[in-house]
Formats: C-alpha cells, structure tokens, sequence
C-alpha cells in the first residue's frame, strides 16, 4: 500500500510556482494576485481562508483578503464581487463557502466574472469542463487529477466509483475520469445517497473517490483487494484530547489501507492539494490576462 502524499506533492507545486513568478518579477512582469472574500466568522472558513494568504506569501503572489459581516446583504456581497471584477490588478478571487442563509449561493458565483473564477464554479467554467476546453477546473478535483498523476496510478479502462455528487467533487470527478486522455479514460459510476446496494458497486471499483461528509463511511469490506481510495472527507468528531476533537474522513483508513493499493490520508491528503491547485488557477489567470494583453497591444 502507498500513501498519496498531498503534503509532499503540494509543496513540489508550490515550488513550481514559485519558480514561475520568480520569471514574472525577473522579466518585469506583474505578479498574479488573488483575492477572498469572507463573509462571517466561521472558524474552518477563517482557518482555509488564511492557509490560502499563507500560501501566496510563500509562492511570491500578491493576495487581498475582504472581510464582511455575517449581516451582509445580497446585494451589497454582489457588488464587492462586482468591484473585484473590475478591478484589473486582481486576477482571481474566490468567494469562500458557507454563506449565510439570507445570500442566495448560486446567485453569488454566477457573479463572478468566469475569467476570475479560479475556483472553477462558475456554470460557464463547468460547461468548459464538460466539454474537455481550457478552463479552470474546481481546485478539489484538480488536485485529485494531479496525484493520480504524478504517482502515476492507471485509469485507463478502469472502473472509477465516485460517492457524492455534490458540484464541488463528485459531479465534475465523475467528468472529469471519464474524459479522453490521462488521468481519464475511466468507466465512470456516480452514486449518491439514494444508490441502492452501495456495496455491490463499490466492491468493483478500481479507484474510488469519495466525498460525503460521513466519517468513516467505506468500510473495508466494502471495496475489493488493491483498489484506489482517494478520500475528500474532512470532519471534526469530538473527543477527549486536548484540542477536543480528531480529524476525520470519510473512510475507515486503518482498516480500509490494509486492503488498498494507494490511499490518501486524512489529514495530508487532499486537503494540502486543494490550496495548491488554487495558486495553480490564479497562475493560469495571469498568464492568460498578459496574453491578452499583449495581443491588444498588437492590435
């Protein structure tokens, strides 16, 4: 069994970057610069938020962070979206999720101007998505692609179960796997909360993708000898050390690895891999933006 090692391979892609923007500055070009938004004080969002400001230091990004109360109304979070896209200095930024009950989600990031939407939710970006174009692709899935990757794990031919089908991870994996080329090419199954004998269709998977929110959901009797366990799950059950709760994710890892070919860890596993692959959009964002650039100049 080998351990996909997100944290490792996260920090190779930041170094990657980083060396990408050192040719920015070094030709004296703008560097890229990303920016959140941040509506109330949800302390998983908080802490993601700021891992994301952490993370452009390190790779020499420009980053700005917008904090709004969680009394914010509609239409005044959609006219800071409106000013950030406008704003030529920023070439991404995202809207961290939850939002309040009185802000209607899906109203919000159809708001964001897709050339900015380096989280990959906006429906121009999934229909390009879907229809295998250049576009950003939701940092989740993007960096579950790059550790099929670079460790070099087989999906042609093979069956890929993905549990969860949220429009986040499940729905765009399930494209995702099942398009031409590597990491792809696979024989796609989506299965949800209504799937019926879930056993049955997990036990023939060669990789499996799971991201329900369950702790502990897959069961190692519930997959076959040497699959593929890619878990996006990440909850915080309560218990009785010091912190007051253990991470955990939506597989049974001590048991299920036993029977696993690769797996990832939860903590350290997709997680470090999602911030990563959001620097890597808001690279792209740049490079596209001084294309354009340059052509209107020729124009």
């Amino acid at each position: 069994m080998t351990i996909l090692d997100g944290k490792k391979v996260s920090n190779d892609i930041k170094n990657e970057i980083a060396a990408e923007v050192t040719k920015f500055k070094n030709r004296g070009e703008k560097v890229p610069h990303l920016a959140a938004i941040i509506v109330g004080k949800d302390g998983a969002s908080l802490t993601y938020v700021n891992s994301k400001v952490k993370a452009c230091e390190r790779v020499g990004f420009e980053s700005s962070l917008y904090r709004l109360p969680h009394t914010v109304s509609e239409l005044e979070l959609l006219a800071k979206i409106e000013e950030l896209n406008q704003n030529d200095d920023i070439d991404g930024f995202i809207v961290q999720l939850p939002l309040p009950s009185q802000i209607n989600t899906q109203k919000v990031l159809n708001a964001v101007d897709p050339d900015k939407d380096v989280d990959g939710f906006h429906p121009t970006n999934f229909g390009k998505m879907a229809l295998d174009m250049t576009t950003f692709i939701p940092a989740t899935p993007f960096g579950i692609l790059e550790l099929l990757e670079r460790y070099d794990i087989p999906t042609k031919g093979k069956h890929t179960v993905v549990i969860g089908r949220s429009y986040i991870v499940g729905r765009p994996m399930s494209i995702l796997m099942g398009r031409s080329g590597f990491p792809g090419n696979s024989t796609v199954t989506l299965t949800h909360e209504f799937t019926k004998n879930i056993t049955q269709v997990t036990s023939q998977a060669d990789i499996i993708i799971i991201a329900v929110g369950i702790p502990d959901f897959l069961k190692a009797e519930m997959i076959k000898d040497d699959a593929v366990i890619i878990d996006v799950g990440i909850t915080r059950v309560p218990d009785d050390s010091e912190k007051g709760y253990v991470i955990k994710g939506d597989v049974d890892f001590e048991n299920v690895s036993k029977r696993a070919s690769f797996i990832t860890p939860v903590p350290g596993g997709v997680g470090p891999m999602t911030v990563s692959m959001l620097l890597k959009n808001t690279l792209l964002a740049r490079e596209r933006h001084n294309v354009r650039a340059l052509e209107a100049k020729k124009s």
